[in-house]
C-alpha cells in the first residue's frame, strides 16, 4: 500500500478546528490559484507562518516563472518519480498532460524508462533535472544547454522548481499525506533505483559526484 493511501501520521486540522492564524492562511490559499489546501500545505499549517511563506513560494514557482508551463510540470513529475511521491505524481501527471507533455513521455517516466523526446527543450530539461537529482550538481555541458534554452533567469527558476518539489515530495512521504480520489494512473512500484532506470548516464564531469 502506498504511503498516500494510509492514514496521515500527523493531525491534519479541519478549517473549523484551526486557530485564527491557521484559518487566515487556509483562506488565502483557497482564494488563490490552487483553490484548495491539499498536499504538503496540510502539514505545514501546523505552523501558520511556515505555511504562509511556503504557499507563497510554491505559488511563484508553480504559476509565475518565465519557464514554459510544460517544462515546469516535467520537472515536477520527474521529481515525483524520483522520490516515489504518490500525491505529487497524482496532481502533476495530470497537470503535465494539460501543459503539453505527451502522454507517452509521462508513462515512460512512470515506468522508469528513458523517455524518447521529440521536443529538444524537453530533453534538455530532463537531463538537467535528472543530473541534479542524481548528483546534486550539474555538468558544464548540461548547464550550457539549459542556458541556451532559458537564459540565466530560467535556469535559476528551474533549479528552484526542482528543489521546492523535492521538499514537497519529502513532506508528503514523511507524513503520509493522503491522496484525494483521482483517475490518474498511480506510480508503479519499481522497487529499483528510479534515477538509474530513468536512463541518465552520468557524464565524465558528473560521474565522480554520485
Amino acid at each position: 500500500m502506498s504511503n498516500a493511501k494510509r492514514g496521515a501520521r500527523i493531525n491534519l486540522p479541519k478549517p473549523e478546528e484551526m486557530s485564527p492564524a491557521q484559518r487566515e492562511v487556509h483562506d488565502e490559499v483557497v482564494r488563490g490559484p490552487r483553490g484548495a489546501v491539499v498536499g504538503p500545505l496540510r502539514a505545514a499549517l501546523l505552523n501558520a507562518e511556515l505555511a504562509s511563506r511556503w504557499q507563497k513560494l510554491g505559488e511563484i514557482l508553480r504559476y509565475n516563472t518565465s519557464l514554459p508551463k510544460r517544462i515546469s510540470e516535467l520537472a515536477i513529475v520527474v521529481t515525483a518519480r524520483r522520490w516515489n511521491s504518490d500525491l505529487e505524481w497524482q496532481i502533476h501527471a495530470e497537470a503535465a498532460l494539460k501543459a503539453g507533455v505527451p502522454v507517452d513521455i509521462i508513462a515512460q517516466i512512470n515506468r522508469c524508462s528513458a523517455p524518447e523526446f521529440a521536443n529538444h527543450a524537453d530533453e534538455v530539461a530532463y537531463h538537467f533535472i535528472c543530473e541534479l537529482q542524481m548528483h546534486g550538481k550539474i555538468s558544464d555541458a548540461t548547464y550550457a544547454r539549459a542556458l541556451g534554452e532559458w537564459d540565466e533567469l530560467g535556469v535559476v527558476e528551474l533549479t528552484a522548481v526542482i528543489g521546492y518539489y523535492t521538499m514537497v515530495s519529502m513532506t508528503l512521504n514523511a507524513h503520509h499525506i493522503p491522496c484525494p480520489p483521482s483517475n490518474v494512473e498511480e506510480l508503479i512500484d519499481t522497487k529499483t533505483n528510479t534515477l538509474t532506470d530513468l536512463g541518465i548516464v552520468p557524464t565524465k564531469a558528473t560521474s565522480a559526484l554520485g
